[in-house]
């Protein structure tokens, strides 16, 4: 393919340049002499003339004169009337040389031209037939490059991610140990009959770092490293994805032993017969290849397939089964440990002062990602370059989770002050509930300014521990402190707002969650009854019906509105015992716009011989 292509291309080149040639000569050709009539007349006063050649043009009495001069120049003139000229040269007796009226080149000015546009659409459409006839011999059935496979390899001299790099993820890591021992090592497994696992499905969260967990992978076992995205194997033409499955693993085979990882295999591999209108051909055929060239009658020693997904509930069954991913490996938000070690790794190149507290940083990025925890200290970098800072002070790390986790404050936003007095004392009653309720608090940082997402204020908590699970106790709590700024709202002004509608609907969804999922409802009965948010978007059952009755339904809503009637009781009365420091809190936010931990745990201090009395 590689020297008729490269012929094809010379002749292809060679007769594009003819015709270039052929253009550049006719329009030098049509190059006209500025000899005008009057100078011929001079000339011929002047003697200098030797003699003239008339060409006449088939458009009669139309042609031109060469006029020879007897300094050896010869002029052409273009004249209308070729009979003036010859009459005016008679006149000094020269006697020109009239030639005949030229006939057309009907080969030159037609045929040649339409022959070499033709030969030259033809040169195109046999390199393109060629280049077609060769993506066929290699597995590619398609036009051009359509089937072949978008895979980028890399090898271990390109990946300088290790597992150093990785922070966070202790159990996981030890979990692909065993990959990378086999990789390097083989024959250790097969001599006691062991049989590596061919597939690794990396499943949790966005951001948590399971594509980062493929890439040390490959950096560590020093193999050749196939990296693609599902959305890459899909296209608009049935069997192309399949085409490229197919190529992807033809080129695995001839690098093996090899890792070959499918970023977002959700979008490939999701449930067969699924969705509106039956199922996508395209995307079913990809994966029924994809089923194949892991688990079916080929061979493909010494390649490992890492796959990762957010979505495990929409993958296929039969991918998920033993054969195929044999080994699925849950990566979730680190704990608080986990996000130390990641604040670590990330503040390395980073300049930090004196005051920087990495530990209370993970304490109050409960829930974060590695991704936004990276992302956090690289908006507090933003921070202190904007200040001119040569490096990250807390007070930066602390403004960036605002602005992060909240939106940026908007100091410059004018609000009455109405407004900013209902701020406080919706804020103070959230910190007070976070401070007096044993498993929420402790608070810290209480703010009256309004932020980007719309919130007129906010209250930080700090939590001091992770928890792998709510009781139900928590859970009451975290109504509590969710209802605590309308309580507040209504004991001061005897009014409300429509400020806490984002409250309201964070704690009617954790009652319903007790009620109808975690079963916390003694006249529900410890009976799930949450239906699969999920169904719809897979297409399982789109007219799926109702796990239970509308008589169940209406309890539900009863015991929901029971919890939430508790709460907003027990909390009223907590905020009306410590209604001095809800007084203090607000006027200090007021004064101060935001306090911190010392300062509103101060307030609690003071009251101390009051409570006493």
């Amino acid at each position: 393919m590689g020297k008729n292509s490269r012929g094809m291309n010379l002749v292809f080149i060679l007769l594009l340049g003819a015709l270039l040639v052929m253009v550049w000569s006719s329009s030098l050709n049509q190059v006209q002499d500025n000899y005008t009539k009057g100078a011929l007349e001079q000339d011929l006063e002047d003697g200098n003339v030797n003699g003239a050649i008339i060409n006449q043009n088939r458009e009669t009495p139309t042609g031109s004169a060469e006029v020879a001069l007897k300094s050896g120049q010869t002029r052409t003139l273009y004249t209308t009337n070729v009979e003036e000229i010859m009459d005016l040269l008679e006149q000094y007796e020269i006697d020109p040389v009239v030639r005949d009226v030229p006939r057309e080149n009907w080969f030159m000015n037609s045929m040649l031209p339409v022959l070499i546009m033709t030969v030259v659409i033809m040169v195109f459409f046999v390199m393109m037939m060629n280049a077609q006839n060769a993506g066929a011999s290699a597995g590619n059935n398609k036009m051009m490059n359509f089937g072949k496979s978008r895979a980028r390899m890399s090898t271990g001299g390109d990946n300088k991610i290790t597992l150093k790099d990785v922070a966070g993820l202790k159990e996981e890591k030890e979990d692909l140990e065993e990959i990378i021992d086999f990789l390097r090592e083989p024959s250790k497994y097969t001599k006691v009959g062991a049989r590596i696992p061919k597939g690794v499905l990396l499943e949790g969260p966005p951001g948590t770092g399971k594509t980062l967990l493929a890439k040390a992978i490959a950096g560590e076992a020093n193999v050749p490293f196939f990296s693609i995205s599902g959305s890459d194997f899909v296209e608009m033409f049935v069997g192309v994805g399949a085409s490229r499955v197919r190529d992807l693993f033809a080129d695995a085979k001839k690098n093996s032993p090899c890792i070959v990882f499918i970023d977002e295999i959700d979008a490939v591999a999701r449930r067969r017969g699924t969705g509106m209108g039956g199922g996508h051909d395209e995307r079913e055929q990809t994966l029924n290849q994809l089923l194949v060239e892991m688990d079916g009658f080929g061979v493909n020693e010494g390649i490992i397939v890492l796959a990762a997904t957010n979505r495990v509930d929409i993958l296929d069954p039969a991918i998920l089964r033993p054969g195929r991913f044999d080994r699925k490996i849950a990566v979730g938000t680190p704990d608080v440990g986990g996000r130390e070690d990641i604040l670590k790794l990330h503040a390395r190149n980073k300049p930090l002062a004196e005051d920087v507290d990495l530990k209370q940083v993970a304490q109050t990025t409960a829930g974060f990602t590695g991704a936004d925890l990276e992302n956090l200290l690289n908006e507090a970098a933003i921070l202190a370059a904007g200040a001119n800072r040569a490096y990250i002070s807390q007070e930066d790390i602390r403004k960036a989770f605002v602005k992060v986790g909240i939106g940026t404050e908007k100091k410059s936003r004018i609000i009455t002050d109405k407004e900013k007095k209902i701020t406080a004392f919706h804020e103070a009653g959230h910190a007070i509930l976070f401070h007096v309720l044993p498993d929420v608090g402790p608070v810290y940082t209480v703010s009256i300014i309004p932020t980007g997402n719309g919130a007129a204020g906010y209250t930080m908590p700090l939590p001091e521990r992770d928890e792998m699970f709510m009781t139900r106790g928590r859970m009451e709590q975290e109504i509590m402190v969710s209802l605590g700024g309308r309580i507040a709202e209504q004991l001061i002004f005897d009014d409300i707002t429509t400020g806490a509608s984002s409250d309201i609907k964070k704690a009617t969804k954790m009652a319903r969650m007790m009620v109808t999922r975690f079963g916390m409802s003694e006249n529900i009965g410890v009976v799930c009854y949450d239906d699969d948010d999920d169904e719809v978007f897979i297409g399982r059952d789109l007219a799926h019906a109702k796990s239970h009755s509308e008589m169940i339904s209406g309890e539900i809503d009863k015991e929901v509105k029971q919890i939430i009637d508790t709460c907003y009781a027990k909390a009223t009365e907590l905020i009306r015992e410590n209604m001095e420091v809800l007084h203090k809190c607000a006027n200090l936010l007021l004064q101060k716009e935001r306090i911190n931990r010392t300062e509103f745990e101060a307030l609690f201090e003071e009251e101390k011989p009051f409570f006493n009395i």
